[in-house]
C-alpha cells in the first residue's frame, strides 16, 4: 500500500477537526452543565427527562388544584362554624322563649331574633369562596343555591353531590348543599330534618297569640329537639370537612414527593457529572494539543524538504 504525503495531510486534518469537536462539545457541556441539550446527543436520556418533565407538570397541576379545595374546604369548614353558633343561638332563644311568666309581646321580641338567626343562617347557607362559587352549591350553580319558596320553606336550587376539582385525588371545592342544611337526621331512621323548616315551625308556633302553656312548651321542645339534631348533623359534616383538611396535607406530601422523584429523574438523565465532566475536557485538550504538535511535524516531513536540503 502506498501511503502518499496528501493523505496523511488529510487524515491528520481530519483527526485535528474530529478532536476540536469533542473538546467544543466538552466546553459547551461545562458551560450548560448539561450532558443531554438535544433529543440527538442521547435519545433514551432525552426521552427519559420528557417523560420526568410530563410528571412535574402533572404534580404543578395537581398542587394547584389541591390548592383550590384547600380554600374552598377552609371556608366551608369556618362556614358550619358559623352556622353552629347561630343555632345554639337560637336554641337558647327557644329554650328563652318557653318561660311560662312571658306575655305575647315580650315572646314576639324572642321570635324577632329567630328570625334573624334564620335569615343569618340562609346567608351563610348561600355563601360564596369570594370568586363566585357557592361554598354549598353543589355540583354547580350560577345563582344563590338556597332560596325562599313561596310557602315560607327553603328551597334548594343546586345540583345534589360535590364538586370535584381535575385531580388524580378525591379533591371538592364546593359541599352538597341540600344534604347539609336540609337533610338532617333525626332519631327515626329514615326521616330527616330541614333547618330552615325546624326554624319556620318554631317561629310560627311560637308567634301565635294566646298560646298555652302547653303549646308553648310542645312547641319548645320539638323544635330544641330537632335543633339538636341538626347541630349534631352540622358538627358531623364540619368534622369531615376537618378530616379532609388533614388528608389534603398528606396529598400535598405525596406531590411533592412524586416532583421530587421526577426532579432526581430528569436531572439523572440529562443533567452532568461535573468532576467526571472536567476530567473528560482535560483529557481531550491535552489530546488536542498532541495532535496539533503532531501535526506540525508531519508537514515537515516531505521529500522535497530533503532535496532542497
Amino acid at each position: 500500500m502506498r501511503v502518499t504525503t496528501y493523505s496523511v495531510y488529510q487524515n491528520a486534518i481530519l483527526n485535528l477537526q474530529q478532536r476540536q469537536q469533542g473538546l467544543q462539545k466538552s466546553q459547551e457541556q461545562l458551560t450548560t452543565g448539561k450532558r443531554v441539550a438535544k433529543p440527538s446527543d442521547d435519545p433514551v436520556a432525552a426521552a427519559r427527562a420528557e417523560r420526568a418533565l410530563a410528571a412535574m407538570t402533572r404534580a404543578d397541576a395537581h398542587q394547584r388544584a389541591l390548592e383550590a379545595s384547600r380554600t374552598a374546604t377552609q371556608q366551608a369548614e369556618s362556614a358550619l362554624g358559623d352556622a353552629g353558633e347561630l343555632v345554639q343561638r337560637a336554641r337558647e332563644t327557644m329554650l328563652a322563649a318557653g318561660n311560662p311568666s312571658y306575655t305575647d309581646s315580650e315572646r314576639k321580641m324572642l321570635v324577632r331574633t329567630l328570625q334573624d338567626v334564620r335569615a343569618q343562617l340562609l346567608g351563610v347557607a348561600n355563601r360564596n369562596d369570594g370568586a363566585g362559587n357557592y361554598l354549598f352549591g353543589g355540583q354547580g350553580t350560577d345563582s344563590p343555591p338556597f332560596v325562599d319558596g313561596g310557602g315560607g320553606s327553603v328551597i334548594y336550587q343546586g345540583t345534589p353531590g360535590d364538586t370535584m376539582v381535575a385531580s388524580s385525588e378525591s379533591l371538592s371545592t364546593a359541599l352538597d348543599g341540600a344534604h347539609t342544611w336540609l337533610q338532617a337526621p333525626t332519631g327515626t331512621a329514615g326521616v330527616t330534618v330541614s333547618l330552615f323548616d325546624v326554624l319556620d315551625s318554631a317561629i310560627t308556633s311560637l308567634s301565635t297569640v294566646g298560646a298555652t302553656d302547653a303549646q308553648v312548651a310542645a312547641a319548645v321542645k320539638t323544635g330544641v329537639t330537632d335543633l339538636d339534631s341538626v347541630h349534631a348533623h352540622l358538627l358531623s359534616v364540619r368534622a369531615r370537612t376537618g378530616e379532609g383538611l388533614n388528608r389534603m396535607d398528606q396529598v400535598e406530601q405525596r406531590i411533592a414527593d412524586g416532583k421530587l422523584a421526577a426532579q432526581v429523574d430528569r436531572s439523572n438523565a440529562e443533567d452532568l457529572d461535573m468532576v467526571q465532566a472536567i476530567s473528560d475536557f482535560q483529557n481531550r485538550q491535552t489530546g488536542y494539543d498532541a495532535a496539533l504538535k503532531a501535526y506540525s511535524m508531519v508537514q515537515k516531513l516531505s521529500l522535497f524538504n530533503y532535496i532542497g536540503a
